[in-house]
């Protein structure tokens, strides 16, 4: 088949809007017939979907057997539904799709959607119905089941076709949450400004501009998300759409025994933990997706909290890193110099700084790195790709990790709250973090 990348996708879009043969509607319509948006919820705002039409005779078989496959609704396993986007993100298309449907509709001038409580259809199928039976479901549990999360991990991001999660499944996996808070930003783009489809994903996405082009839109969706959606509107539309389940017969039962004021404590619980993980914290590229060679030896594990930060610069490569492929590119060889010219266990670093607004997992939240001689156990290691002797980072790589990676860490527990910040030359013989950078940091909160 072939890749499960964004870039088939939309050569897959183009090949339907060019033609009207074998389907009147429109692609996110085709997408509900072949069993995306197949939720109670999702049918009580968009109706009962279409029959399956035969094959588009525009689409090879291939390309046909990959669309139904990934919008092949398997509530058992959603992230089944995903693809991989150039900018190194994982994204379902089930919910981005139903997002894109509310939109072409409003667009056209669609009627709001009559259900028992008053909801906001572009949030209805794209997070609020999920978010809120994945939240539903944990109440009863014993505190193991997972809510949000996991992200995971592609065979090959060359070609992508099989993505295996780091953990266990929760109803909203990463892949599904990306979807949906695409599913939003475009959705509500399209209700404003209607456009061809495959010309709106290949603008968002970046796909078929080669790999050296820059930051797509897609890499600030979590930003973009948290501007357009307040945890106030989340929490409302969650308890929204709670109540329309209470009364749709697939899913009475499931709230037969909750309290209106219990509805408003889970809808309060989701949309908070929802902006934490997805708004307020980063996102970090796990080691597998950046191509990660194996730790050697045993690592050590740190004793969380920690109370301190110390900020690098990779000096090597001396360029910022702008793409997902450059910046995993820049992974490996920091891993290899680090293992086979320094000698150490794996690349030094807690956590690398792309200016493509991904963070990248070296030793992560738990292991002792290697990046602070007689500091390491004490602090995290958190380093830009790039020399920044003369020159500042980007603004936005600045404030991921001052405003996202820092204070996401306090709230995860992973940082006292008074910690102590630091460049690596106040506590090693050297240059790093670079004069630029270190003078940044001094603004930083932490800083001593």
């Amino acid at each position: 088949l072939p890749p499960r990348h964004m870039d088939s996708v939309v050569q897959i879009v183009e090949a339907l809007e060019s033609t009207d043969d074998g389907f009147t509607g429109t692609v996110p319509e085709l997408a509900r017939a072949l069993g995306a948006c197949g939720t109670p919820g999702c049918r009580a705002v968009l109706g009962e979907p279409p029959d399956v039409p035969p094959a588009p005779p525009t689409l090879s078989r291939e390309q046909w057997l990959l669309f139904t496959q990934l919008l092949h609704q398997d509530t058992a396993a959603p992230e089944r539904g995903a693809v991989l986007a150039p900018d190194g993100s994982t994204v379902a298309l089930g919910p981005l799709l139903a997002g894109i449907e509310v939109g072409l509709k409003r667009a056209a001038g669609w009627p709001t959607p009559t259900v028992e409580a008053p909801i906001d259809a572009l949030y209805a199928v794209t997070v609020a119905e999920v978010l809120g039976t994945s939240f539903l479901l944990a109440r009863d549990g014993d505190g193991n089941r997972a809510t949000l999360g996991p992200d995971g991990c592609w065979d090959d991001v060359g070609d992508p076709q099989n993505y295996t999660l780091l953990g266990p499944p929760s109803p909203i996996p990463d892949a599904v949450a990306n979807g949906a808070m695409d599913g939003v930003l475009l959705g509500a783009h399209l209700a404003r400004a209607p456009s061809p489809l495959a010309d709106l994903l290949r603008g968002y996405y970046g796909t078929g501009n080669g790999t050296e082009k820059g930051r797509p839109p897609s890499s600030y969706r979590r930003r973009d998300f948290g501007v357009l959606t307040g945890p106030g509107k989340l929490e409302e539309e969650v308890a929204a759409m709670l109540r329309v389940l209470r009364v749709l017969p697939p899913t009475r039962e499931l709230l037969e025994d909750v309290g209106p004021e219990e509805v408003v404590a889970i809808a309060r619980q989701a949309a908070q933990d929802f902006t934490e993980v997805y708004v307020e914290c980063p996102a970090i590229v796990p080691r597998c997706m950046w191509g990660a060679r194996p730790y050697r030896g045993t690592p050590k594990p740190l004793t969380l909290p920690l109370g301190s930060v110390y900020i690098h610069h990779t000096f090597i490569p001396s360029a910022p890193c702008r793409t997902f492929t450059a910046c995993a590119r820049a992974m490996r060889a920091m891993q290899r110099f680090h293992q086979d010219a320094r000698g150490w266990d794996d690349i030094g670093y807690s956590f690398v700084v792309g200016s493509d607004g991904y963070l990248y997992q070296g030793r992560g939240w738990h292991w002792v790195g290697a990046h602070t001689k007689g500091y390491n156990s004490k602090g995290y290691g958190v380093s830009y790709v790039g020399d920044f002797s003369a020159t500042l980072p980007d603004p936005d790589a600045i404030g991921l990790v001052r405003d996202g990676l820092l204070p996401c860490a306090v709230r995860t527990g992973r940082l006292h709250r008074n910690y102590t910040l630091r460049g690596h030359r106040q506590v090693g013989h050297t240059d790093c973090p670079g004069d630029s950078l270190f003078h940044e940091i001094k603004s930083w909160y932490g800083f001593k």
